[in-house]
């Protein structure tokens, strides 16, 4: 097992020193998981929220075959598939989105728990509603992410709930016997105007935060772009109130939300539908822009997160700033919102070009910055 994790990177997601791509929780998972899994059938096994790949090819290295695996982030996701390939077992596993077929008929589930209650309340009763009666869950985390809530939710859904030791800052909780199964639906919500619709895990739920409210407040009355061959752009558009916003608030133009989240572009999605402008706006995963071309985009907003997995890093604003910089046409702009302690202008100004600053209270700051 050693050989599968010494050989794991995080790329293409932040690579830096102190940032892992395996840790003690994953070891863990697969050691309370190994008897279990030891009896299941090709197929039977599912993983959830492995972040870049070591419980997957964890236990295809052990032997198992069919493995389904979910990955909220396409950054893990990518990088489940280099690892695989680096290490010989591409082919192992297949990944699926989190919905029924995902865990349908399963066996065995590892889970690494994620730090939302909401989002394991989903996980949990969508296992309970299509996993095999006989499942059994083996979910962990580092104990600094884990709460006593957890245990309360796990047991909404399942019927027998065993604690383990904790082991190098790492616990696992096994759950067994589901019951009250059901899909996720997501939260809902009315705010700046806009219907909006949240699954467990997306940033801010239903809620408007404080940094998107000021951005909000602020944009242009009349934006360049917004046309289908040069749509109006939200960059990590989280549960997609900035890109419902801008097709109410600039009628008949064409919003483009993205987001490296699955969860996140399930909810901008049911947003969007809520509102009535999924006609207008398209919501795509993806890493940053990778999909969109160069010098092709006249307006982008974004509100950069500050989290890679679990991990807190000032390494991602950056990486996004270059790529809207490869995006935005000469004269194109970036409307962002950060939070003021960051001071992203330096950064803004040599990515992109001259930046203002257009609002600030007391955390966040509003800054329009025009491609060069």
């Amino acid at each position: 097992m050693n050989e599968i994790f010494d050989a794991l990177r995080r790329w293409p997601d932040i690579e830096a020193p102190g940032l892992v791509a395996a840790d003690a929780a994953d070891r863990l998972i697969l050691d309370e998981s190994a008897e279990f899994r030891a009896s299941a059938l090709p197929g039977g096994i599912v993983v959830i929220n492995d972040a870049y790949g070591a419980l997957t090819l964890g236990t295809a290295h052990a032997g198992a075959s069919g493995i389904r695996t979910h990955i909220d982030a396409i950054t893990g996701e990518r990088a489940l598939e280099a690892n695989a390939s680096r290490v010989g077992l591409t082919g192992s596993f297949r990944s699926v989105a989190l919905d029924a077929g995902l865990v349908s008929g399963a066996r065995v589930v590892l889970l690494r728990l994620p730090r939302s209650l909401d989002a394991l309340r989903d996980i949990a009763g969508l296992i309970a509603a299509h996993a095999d009666p006989g499942v059994v869950v083996v979910a962990g985390g580092r104990l600094k992410h884990m709460s006593v809530s957890m245990n309360a939710v796990l047991s909404e859904h399942f019927g027998q709930l065993d604690v383990s030791h904790a082991r190098q800052k790492s616990r696992v909780l096994v759950a067994r016997a589901p019951r009250d199964g059901r899909d996720p639906i997501p939260a809902a919500a009315r705010v700046a105007g806009v219907e909006v619709r949240a699954y467990g895990g997306a940033f801010a739920g239903a809620r408007l935060d404080i940094g998107t409210r000021l951005l909000l407040e602020n944009l242009p009355d009349a934006p360049a772009g917004g046309t289908p061959d040069d749509p109006l752009i939200d960059l990590a558009c989280g549960t997609g109130i900035i890109g419902a916003w801008m097709a109410f608030r600039y009628p008949g133009v064409h919003v483009y939300s993205c987001d490296q989240s699955a969860i996140a572009v399930a909810s901008a999605r049911a947003t969007m539908r809520a509102n009535g402008v999924a006609d207008r706006v398209t919501v795509a995963r993806d890493d940053m822009l990778g999909a969109r071309p160069p010098a092709s985009a006249s307006f982008i907003t974004l509100n950069p997160p500050f989290h890679s997995a679990a991990a807190v890093t000032d390494l991602i604003a950056p990486r996004m700033f270059a790529d809207v910089a490869r995006v935005l046409r000469p004269g194109g702009q970036l409307w962002c919102v950060w939070n003021s302690g960051l001071r992203y202008r330096p950064l803004l100004e040599r990515a992109i070009g001259p930046t203002e600053q257009v609002a600030r209270n007391a955390k966040f700051t509003v800054t329009v910055s025009t491609r060069r």
